[in-house]
């Protein structure tokens, strides 16, 4: 039974020991559900500093993010972090999903504006009665709970973002309006990252910010989600996985091996930790890290 006061994500990202934690998301069907937990239950070993449950475009999945973040509380040794956005709802919507949060003992929220149903370069229009920006909804968190707030980065920029100057700005806005914590959209260069930290550090704030990674397990699928969220996949990159072109689980090996070499130039650089993108699974995030060195 885990602790009814949950930690608090922003202290532990602070204690100065690496953080390490994985992202779900909540399941379509029954199948998917036991393929979750199945996930859960093999990454549970780990001892994850957070796992965090997405929430779906427009709201889509409310009722599951809660259920499952809730149950992860409940019923596994791990702190769980529910995503909240700003899609689909009116002010006093979100008051009440974040009551429905405190009441599932959900103490740690992930605030993202999220994207239009149409996807994340679609033209962003408000909810009538809702919030316009991810900082008005820290805001709104902020007053509404003594919740632990974490917020999303991007190390090439947001896709409607004018530059990447601009888009420091917004997450030092963010880090201003009370976000403890950032967790970075995948990307595939260390130096993006060190970058966003820097263009960060330079604007005189210290927001712990956790390098958001995503295992090229099929290349095709990774540049095509790519192209939505502005993350590009260098050549170099394609060059070693298509160099096992026909080799399906030769090509899957070079994407795990790349992965695992972003996550030591990330950590050696000084990275607070790592997040990793499960997608329900669990065996990838457990090779990056066999081949980290950092077994059960």
């Amino acid at each position: 039974m885990a602790n009814q006061q949950a930690p608090r994500i922003g202290d532990l990202v602070r204690s100065g020991e690496r953080s390490f934690s994985f992202e779900f998301f909540p399941p379509r069907d029954a199948a998917g559900e036991e393929q979750l937990w199945q996930a859960i239950r093999d990454l549970e070993p780990y001892r994850p500093t957070f796992v965090s449950v997405t929430y779906g475009a427009g709201g889509s999945t409310r009722d599951s993010t809660v259920r499952v973040t809730g149950r992860i509380a409940r019923e596994t040794s791990m702190t769980a972090m529910a995503h909240l956005t700003c899609v689909g709802h009116t002010r006093a919507e979100l008051e009440d999903i974040l009551d429905s949060y405190t009441e599932a003992g959900i103490g740690n929220v992930m605030v993202l504006r999220g994207d239009p149903q149409e996807g994340p370069r679609a033209p962003w229009t408000p909810t009538d009665g809702g919030l316009t920006y991810a900082q008005d909804l820290v805001e709104l968190v902020r007053g509404r709970g003594d919740f632990s707030i974490g917020v999303a980065a991007f190390p090439e920029g947001h896709p409607s973002a004018e530059s990447l100057d601009h888009d420091a700005d917004v997450l030092v806005a963010k880090a201003r309006a009370g976000a403890e914590f950032a967790v970075t959209q995948m990307f595939f260069r260390a130096e993006d990252y060190f970058g966003l930290v820097d263009r960060v550090r330079a604007r005189g704030v210290d927001l712990p910010i956790l390098p958001g990674i995503m295992p090229i397990l099929n290349l095709g699928n990774i540049r095509r989600q790519g192209e939505l969220i502005g993350t590009d996949v260098p050549a170099v990159v394609v060059e070693r996985i298509m160099a096992h072109d026909g080799d399906p689980a030769a090509m899957r090996a070079a994407g795990i091996a790349l992965a695992a070499e972003l996550c030591e130039q990330l950590l050696a650089g000084g990275a607070p930790g790592l997040h990793f993108y499960t997608l329900n699974r669990s065996k990838a995030t457990r090779e990056i890290f066999a081949a980290l060195n950092m077994a059960v």
